[in-house]
């Protein structure tokens, strides 16, 4: 009787360490699984649900090896530019919207990008814009490439931060956006002195230049990504006083200030959705891409935010561009080192784009 309960109390202990050995396996899989995650499996849809994740753009994720800082994309040739930083990486990847790779730019050119556009997508020769923050031989400038990499031109002085004397002398320029008229807008002051929004016409004359330091209207700190609507108004993400300002394109008159939306951390990118009724923007530090509502010619009023997506800590997304195709987004996400694709979510039997 003995020698059965001791087998007995035997088998007993023993079924209990390999339950708990599968336990503690199980958690420690789980755990490695999850640490093994990239960012890019992992985010959160909060009020209106308008995108989702793309999974599997782009195919080789892989190739993403600096930190990446910008997207444009060319819904018409369905080609999307990343710009990445780092000293023995090609500063710009080229993928096509289904996600395959394209070509790297090994160019020798750029410093330090930050933003990039892409100008005139319906031509046959199209040009894709980049801002350098570089402090090198090559930064402080604006620079329009082909699209293979070739450098066309460059505006500024290569290597030689400007003051607020000149508007085409820039410090740490961070953003171009190019009208379909070949206007030109500009936002200098990535941390740099200059603090400026800049239009310039298609000839690369100044047209007008609000350049005041400060938290008044028309002021800025970090002057951070500009867009352009449909309705001939500007707007301008005025990252450090953590607000949006609009100014009518035509004139440059001061129209509004949008800061109630930004209590927690500043807007960093500002796109349009192609139906031009929502505005997305970025915040970098709360890991956040917001969707509110645009509003119509003649109205300005108060921001509105109808939808977020939340990104896991320390994604930390800086640029964001808008498929004028598709409705689909592409965030560059420095933290993460990758850039992300979301695809508008069909609203009440059509997208919403």
């Amino acid at each position: 009787m003995k020698k059965r309960s001791h087998t007995c109390l035997l088998a007993t202990t023993m079924a209990s360490i390999l339950l708990l050995m599968m336990v503690l396996y199980g958690s420690i899989s789980s755990q490695q699984h999850q640490e093994s995650t990239p960012f890019r499996h992992d985010y959160q849809l909060l009020g209106r649900p308008l995108f989702k994740l793309d999974i599997s753009w782009p195919k080789y994720p892989e190739l993403f090896r600096g930190a990446v800082f910008a997207v444009a994309v060319n819904h018409y040739g369905e080609v999307v530019y990343v710009a990445q930083r780092g000293d023995t990486v090609p500063k710009v990847l080229v993928f096509t919207t289904s996600g395959d790779f394209l070509m790297a730019w090994n160019t020798s050119t750029l410093e330090m990008p930050h933003g990039i556009f892409l100008a005139d997508p319906e031509s046959s020769n199209p040009t894709i814009w980049i801002t350098d923050v570089g402090n090198g031989p090559y930064g402080h400038c604006v620079k329009q490439y082909s699209p293979s990499g070739n450098l066309l031109q460059v505006l500024g002085t290569p290597g030689t931060a400007g003051s607020r004397l000149s508007p085409l002398q820039f410090d740490q320029p961070a953003e171009v956006f190019v009208h379909g008229s070949g206007e030109i807008y500009l936002v200098d002051g990535d941390g740099g002195a200059n603090n400026r929004l800049i239009k310039l016409s298609k000839d690369l004359e100044v047209l007008w230049v609000h350049g005041e330091r400060g938290p008044g209207l028309a002021q800025f700190y970090i002057p951070h990504s500009v867009t352009v609507d449909g309705y001939q108004r500007v707007w301008v993400a005025d990252r450090g006083n953590k607000r949006i300002q609009v100014f009518d394109a035509v004139t440059g008159d001061w129209l509004a200030t949008w800061g109630s939306c930004f209590p927690e951390d500043a807007p960093y990118s500002v796109r349009l959705t192609p139906d031009k009724k929502y505005m997305v923007v970025v915040q970098l530090n709360v890991n956040r891409v917001s969707l509110l509502e645009a509003p119509p010619v003649g109205v300005v009023g108060q921001c509105k935010v109808v939808g977020m997506i939340r990104l896991p800590d320390d994604v930390k997304p800086h640029l964001v561009d808008v498929d004028q195709k598709t409705g689909a987004l592409y965030v560059a996400e420095i933290g993460a080192g990758q850039a992300q694709k979301y695809v508008p979510i069909h609203q009440d039997g059509g997208a919403f784009y």
